[in-house]
């Protein structure tokens, strides 16, 4: 692996721990708050250079978590089939869905409407209403991947057979279907709502452009997709980067200006063992990439490790961008919860 770096970009200035695994990570879009749950059932809020609990252990995991567009929620979910929702630090809501493990959970962007799953189920609750406003049947499996597009118009959900993408304006409406002889394992809409890619089961990535029936198909892994991100900036020829992971390498895929050509891939390589969350920075084409090899890798623009974040016992489980990009977290197998804070000055991101 390689561990030189040209600067340091990012310190770390905070570390604290949970009881177990940290499951995920997540940022309030409006302040520097952030929340991680974990394996052990813990729901915790950090603010204000503090570590708050909103939830003791519970001996179940707590498995997906994230804020509201306007920060005032946080809504959590996990094994014991609850999905439970803070106002303003203040619990409102207990949806109990059990036995049903909820592992799957998204804000719209434009407005507090929250989707979650629930067996072969997509269920949408209102936080204006405070209900379940529509039940989705995806049928074919349990969904394993959920992602609403930016403007909120449009919920795309992947599993066995493809991806179904469901329109918020009208839910009884049929969902478009970008079938697939495979299972989407993860999947993940362009900022602009432009492209819809989804990382499959059988080593292969599809990229849907939204309003064009033909995706592009790209094949070669050495395994399973577990992981995508896009950029959301553009490159020059106008389409934002997609990285792609697949056991411990990530490729990144760039739009060329012919159509028949597709995608161009750039290998990327330096873990030595499995990618667990990769993320590009707001505003930026900076890279993170963390794993089991307990490595946090910063790639700059996409291309070369300019930094390696270590500081955890063991493996990093998960990772998040805060919205202007200048703070990076990441939680651990071993409970850990770290945040590095951005140290240069002489420029801001801009395409790094």
């Amino acid at each position: 692996m390689t561990t030189s770096t040209t600067n340091l970009e990012f310190a770390q200035n905070y570390l604290g721990t949970l009881a177990d695994y940290v499951t995920a990570v997540a940022w309030s879009p409006v302040d520097s708050r952030l929340a991680a749950v974990s394996a052990a059932g813990e729901v915790a809020l950090w603010q204000n250079e503090e570590l708050n609990i909103l939830q003791s252990a519970t001996s179940k995991s707590i498995d997906c978590v994230a804020f509201s567009h306007d920060g005032k929620f946080l809504a959590i979910g996990g094994q014991d089939g609850w999905v439970k929702i803070w106002h303003d630090g203040e619990l409102i809501a207990n949806l109990d869905n059990a036995p049903a493990w909820v592992d799957k959970l998204v804000w719209n962007p434009q407005g507090n409407q929250l989707a979650f799953c629930i067996k072969t189920y997509i269920q949408i609750w209102d936080a204006e209403k405070n209900e379940v406003i529509t039940t989705l049947n995806f049928e074919d499996s349990s969904p394993l991947g959920i992602d609403w597009s930016g403007d909120g118009k449009h919920l795309a959900v992947g599993g066995n057979k493809g991806v179904k993408i469901w329109t918020s304006e009208d839910w009884d409406e049929e969902p478009y279907l970008l079938a697939m002889p495979t299972v989407s394992l993860a999947i993940a809409w362009s900022a602009d709502g432009r492209f819809l890619a989804s990382g499959n089961m059988d080593r292969s990535v599809s990229v849907l452009e939204w309003g064009n029936p033909d995706p592009w198909v790209m094949r070669g892994f050495p395994g399973k997709i577990r992981q995508i991100a896009w950029s959301d900036i553009n490159a020059p020829i106008g389409a934002p980067l997609l990285a792609t992971s697949s056991v411990e390498g990530m490729v990144v895929w760039e739009k060329l200006a012919d159509e028949s050509l597709g995608w161009e891939a750039r290998v990327l390589t330096n873990h030595v063992d499995i990618i667990q969350g990769i993320g590009f920075a707001p505003g930026s084409f900076l890279l993170a990439s963390a794993a089991s090899d307990g490595w946090l890798c910063l790639w700059k623009k996409a291309k070369t490790v300019s930094q390696v974040l270590t500081g955890i016992s063991n493996g990093y489980s998960c990772l998040a961008w805060h919205p202007q990009g200048k703070l990076l977290a990441a939680g651990g197998d071993n409970g850990e919860i770290i945040i590095w804070s951005k140290v240069s000055r002489n420029k801001g991101f801009g395409k790094s």
